[in-house]
């Protein structure tokens, strides 16, 4: 049985946690009086019909009454107070809906008619409108309640295979993982961050025959999403909420087809968006904008798309332009137009708190403002400086919102990216606003609440007023909008990115099945930033980023200001001309993937799939994280350093699959297949969308499968506008077969009102081994190939083969350096040393301050330290003040054991901090106890001379270890001081010193309340002379420190500490 969080008592009765299939007894939604073997009448899934305005009068009585009186306790049902109390646990009762294989499971009759309004779904009324239909449910969820948390739990075949859950990091296959859906600011998140930037609740399951089951639990609220059990789903979130099922049906796709006729598909991109886009914080003038985009024309670089960062604000300030570094931006613009390029500008929620800005006064007019429990609007902290937020629950405020928008983009603004939006709020260790704040939210979306209900749908809520305001402002235009906050339905307005990731190989792997999971969880339109935002990428990273990320649906690269330039030209002419090959490949598909958008838009499916989806079936498959699917042309890509692509054995699912470029293939690009059986449309390699013309060359790929046929699509429209939805499009069905030695290519089908171009069609039949043959003509037309004897294909092949490999020796690599080109910053791209022993696994850098970067606890998956290369993590300091030395500089390993024999494995560290004084430090995890990592520290005089009387200056022993708070708001650390008094610290006490007999006993504990887990400091008292307790942003910092003295060869300063995770539930 899974652990719950914030329980204190065991959950009750485990026979209630099993799970039947097709279960006689659990409840039905229907009349269980109906005759045997008759179909079931619904009964209008009772006491759902609630009297007109019953609700919401109610709704806004209740946020009234909490302005009115202030009230900062969490509202009424937010908290999850049972709305039943004779129902605590058993089968959930479910009805259809939608269509048939999708089910509604609630608790109870009472639960279901208590559950909020849908966010998630298009039409709301769907989740709450039953259908008639045969089917009856094939796995049923069992539930729980304890203490106001609605516990979910579903069982499935042993073999099962978890996905989804948004966006997420780590692995693909989420069986062990465990993540908390609540939107948060989570720069430089790592592998096992459990809360990144929007929220997915959300679960594709792949049972081992191939079919596949969704389960949506279809809550806004802070939600669990527990998948550490084999085969077991679990989601933990306040009651009452509905959890819905889609499935089994036959493949994954099906089931993403039916989730998107609940939450819908993704808007209709504008062509140019599927353009490299290139973006910097600092692009910080209009000349430098200039600049970046003259240059990628000068060096026949493809790029579509040109981002501003806050850089272009007056001030910071929302909707305005700074008046000397972006004088006239419309003039602006239309430069860029001319040249070629879209211009996409950045708009955060947070709204300078100003009399006279334009903004704000008229926001405060028409009363748009979120507001505390004692109804003032709240102010938090953002670039600006003190901010107002508009609450994007009423339509009033959505209306404001996309009428400021509206006017925004009569400066030629093409595309608008909502930044900041889960919402993040500066100098609180929630890194957001207060639970307790109010939402005055319409009716339809669940009145008026505190934040926690809405938190993780502000995002969702500001894309959609962002994307409704581009549509006022020219209806002719299709809206582009890019939003990092998000939750399951987002797609309809926003394409999104993975979030501030790390310029490191880590993130360049996890970026593969970041994409795809947002993919199985709804959203196609997606991408990481390329080569990292922080930090600095060496050439062969970047190198390798663009190759594999040039074929990611959306394609941007990013970078933070003060790191190294990281435009494609930054690393070398080598890295260049891969980035140059990557690019131009990529718009040579763009035809393909225009064409998967229509079908993700039209039908639901992924534009990007795992490549288990070539065959369901295959389990080998279903952990693959370096390759994926666009339709049917897979790409196989390396992630690790110095590892090309001429050195990687690639890993195929079963059947027909030709290899084919375009003749640029080199060692940092991935390998590109296409499947037996498929024809995909490919165009020139222009330099921008804009270059292209219906009139140009089209060229069709065609690998046959074993039955000699072949079939594919391609979609055409004016790329931007709405005619499509009037017919104003060209969907053309291309067939192929081979009879008799003859290859015979056709058109079997069209859609669409527009007339076929007259144009040269150029049809490609892939050989084997990157050989094809190929035939002109002119599209519309009976194209007729007569096929080389097997002899001469085999001739073909063999001499594809050897030039393919020519190629590879011949490319120019990129070096393979570790310093990046440029000196700003700190070099993030080594990798880091693995410390793994016991419960633990930690990653050290040498290099900067011999920092521990990472500390994961492997039993609970639990990452309670993780931090960027050059600040923060685990430091040591030889002096009182902050980052004195000791943390910066470089640490040299004395011995590095790995674990062998029984032995534990252990790292030791040492740096010079001047003055004949080496700071030195000893990690491992005993062998006699592996739940303990250790951490023994020393400053220690080497070389002092006798002229000082072999005495050091003053120093003190400083550990300075700072924890990542995955529920700030539910964590405080707790401990017994020597004089025995008890205490529990919270964020809200900011920062403490405890010396003497207020100070810790030997141990503390960081404690999360939510996790259920405890983070327990033990150490030596004799050796520490005070504690430190300072909450920050997100994160707290448990410090020890020595007294303060000279040490010599006899008397060195040394504090010997470990840690253990302590289960508290």
């Amino acid at each position: 049985m899974g652990e719950a969080p914030v329980l204190t008592a065991t959950l009750v009765g485990e026979a209630s946690s099993k799970f039947t299939r097709r279960f006689p007894s659990t409840t039905s939604i229907f009349d269980t009086n109906s005759c045997s073997g008759a179909h079931p009448t619904p009964i209008s899934l009772l006491r759902l019909n609630k009297k007109p305005g019953s609700q919401s009068a109610f709704i806004r009585n209740k946020c009234t009454k909490l302005v009115a009186k202030s009230l900062i306790s969490k509202m009424a049902g937010d908290e999850g107070t049972p709305v039943t109390a004779d129902v605590t646990s058993g089968g959930m009762i479910f009805g259809p809906i939608i269509e048939d294989g999708v089910f509604r499971f609630d608790c109870s009759a009472n639960d279901r008619e208590a559950a909020h309004p849908s966010l998630s779904f298009v039409n709301g009324k769907d989740r709450e409108t039953p259908i008639q239909s045969q089917k009856t449910p094939s796995y049923i969820p069992n539930f729980e309640r304890l203490l106001g948390q609605q516990i979910v739990k579903l069982e499935l075949p042993v073999g099962t295979s978890l996905y989804g859950t948004g966006e997420v990091s780590g692995q693909l296959e989420r069986t062990g993982k465990r993540v908390f859906t609540w939107n948060s600011d989570a720069w430089g998140y790592g592998s096992g961050t459990t809360s990144l930037y929007q929220s997915h609740p959300w679960v594709l399951a792949v049972l081992p025959t191939g079919e596949a089951l969704g389960v949506l639990a279809d809550t806004t609220k802070r939600c669990e999403i527990d998948l550490r059990k084999e085969s077991m789903v679990q989601f933990i979130a306040p009651s009452s909420y509905p959890v819905i099922t889609f499935g089994p049906f036959a493949t994954p796709n099906a089931v993403l087809r039916a989730l998107s006729r609940a939450i819908g598909t993704v808007f209709m991109p504008p062509k140019w968006s599927l353009g490299y886009q290139q973006c910097r914080w600092s692009y910080d003038s209009d000349k430098r904008v200039q600049e970046v985009t003259r240059t990628f024309r000068e060096k026949k670089i493809p790029c579509d798309v040109v981002w501003m960062d806050i850089d272009y604000m007056d001030g910071f300030r929302c909707f305005t332009f700074d008046k000397d570094r972006f004088q006239d931006p419309k003039s602006l613009v239309k430069d860029l137009h001319q040249n070629g390029f879209k211009a996409i500008w950045m708009l955060d929620p947070g709204i300078k708190v100003e009399d006279g800005y334009f903004v704000y006064d008229s926001g405060s007019k028409t009363d748009v403002w979120i507001s505390k429990a004692d109804g003032k609007p709240f102010v938090g902290e953002v670039w600006p400086g003190p901010c107002v937020f508009p609450d994007f629950t009423q339509a009033k405020v959505r209306s404001w919102w996309s009428n400021l928008v509206k006017d925004f983009i009569c400066n030629g603004v093409d595309g608008i990216w909502n930044d900041m939006n889960e919402p993040a709020v500066f100098k609180v260790v929630t890194k957001t606003m207060p639970e307790s704040n109010i939402h005055k939210g319409d009716d339809e979306l669940g009145g008026c609440q505190n934040h926690s209900h809405y938190h993780n749908v502000y995002g969702l809520l500001m894309a959609r007023s962002t994307y409704e305001g581009m549509k006022l402002g020219n209806e002719k235009k299709r809206p582009f909008v890019l939003t990092r906050a998000g939750f399951i339905g987002s797609q309809r307005y926003a394409a999104t990115w993975t979030g501030d990731n790390l310029s490191t190989w880590e993130h360049l792997h996890m970026s593969i099945p970041m994409v795809l999971q947002l993919g199985l969880s709804g959203q196609p339109l997606s991408g990481p930033d390329i080569g990292g935002f922080a930090g600095n990428a060496t050439p062969e990273l970047f190198g390798r980023w663009v190759g594999i990320g040039s074929l990611f649906p959306f394609c941007r690269g990013h970078s933070e200001k003060d790191t190294a330039d990281h435009e494609p030209w930054s690393f070398g002419e080598e890295c260049e001309e891969v980035c140059r090959l990557a690019l131009r490949r990529r718009y040579r598909l763009i035809p393909h993937l225009y064409t998967l958008f229509y079908m993700a838009h039209t039908t639901g499916t992924p534009v990007a799939s795992p490549t288990f989806f070539a065959d369901p079936k295959d389990t080998s498959l279903r952990k693959l994280e370096t390759s994926f699917l666009l339709g049917p042309v897979l790409v196989y890509a390396s992630t690790a350093v110095g590892q090309g692509m001429d050195t990687l054995q690639c890993t195929l699912p079963k059947g027909i699959w030709m290899s084919f470029d375009f003749d640029d293939s080199h060692p940092d690009l991935p390998a590109l297949y296409l499947q037996g059986g498929a024809i995909i449309p490919v165009g020139p390699p222009h330099q921008h969308v804009g270059e292209s013309n219906i009139l140009d060359d089209l060229t069709l790929l065609v690998a046959l499968n074993e039955h000699g046929k072949a079939e594919g699509v391609l979609y055409e429209d004016d790329g931007d506008g709405y005619e499509f939805l009037e017919g104003g499009f060209l969907l053309t069905h291309y067939v192929a077969e081979l009879q008799s030695s003859t290859l015979t290519v056709k058109i079997s089908k069209t859609e669409g009102s527009w007339k076929r171009p007259n144009r040269r069609l150029h049809v490609q039949l892939l050989l084997g081994g990157g050989a094809m043959v190929d035939i002109w003509g002119k599209d519309g037309e009976i194209l007729q190939l007569s096929m080389p004897s097997e002899q001469e294909v085999s001739q073909l092949v063999s001499t594809s083969e050897k030039q393919y490999r020519t190629r590879l020796e011949n490319a120019k690599r990129i070096p393979a350096v570790e310093v990046s080109s440029a000196h700003k910053g700190i070099e993030l791209s080594r990798t880091p040393i693995e410390l793994k022993g016991g419960d633990w696994v930690t990653q050290v850098v040498p290099w900067i301050g011999g920092r521990i970067i990472s500390m994961t606890h492997l039993p609970s998956g639990t990452q309670w330290l993780h931090s960027r290369v050059d600040i923060n993590g685990y430091e040591e300091y030889s002096g009182t003040e902050y980052r004195s030395a000791g943390c910066s500089e470089e640490y040299n390993v004395i011995e590095r054991n790995l674990e062998h024999a029984g032995e534990e494995e252990s790292l030791t560290l040492e740096g010079d901090i001047g003055g004949g004084l080496v700071l030195q430090r000893q990690l491992y995890v005993p062998k006699n106890d592996p739940k303990v990592f250790r951490i023994d520290s020393s400053i220690i005089a080497r070389k002092v001379g006798a002229g000082s009387g072999g005495y050091s200056r003053l120093v003190c022993l400083r550990v300075h270890p700072m924890f990542t708070l995955l529920h700030p708001s539910e964590s405080y650390v707790s401990f017994t001081a020597i004089d025995g008094s008890k205490h529990e610290i919270g964020p809200e006490s900011n920062e403490q010193f405890y010396e003497g007999n207020l100070m810790p006993n030997g141990e503390w504990m960081l404690i999360d309340k939510c996790l259920g887990l405890g983070l327990l400091n033990r150490f030596d008292v004799s050796q520490v002379f005070k504690c430190l307790i300072h909450w920050g942003t997100g994160t707290v910092n448990l410090e020890l420190w020595s007294e303060d003295r000279p040490v010599s060869n006899q008397s060195p300063l040394r504090i010997s500490h470990e840690y253990e995770v302590i289960n508290l539930s």
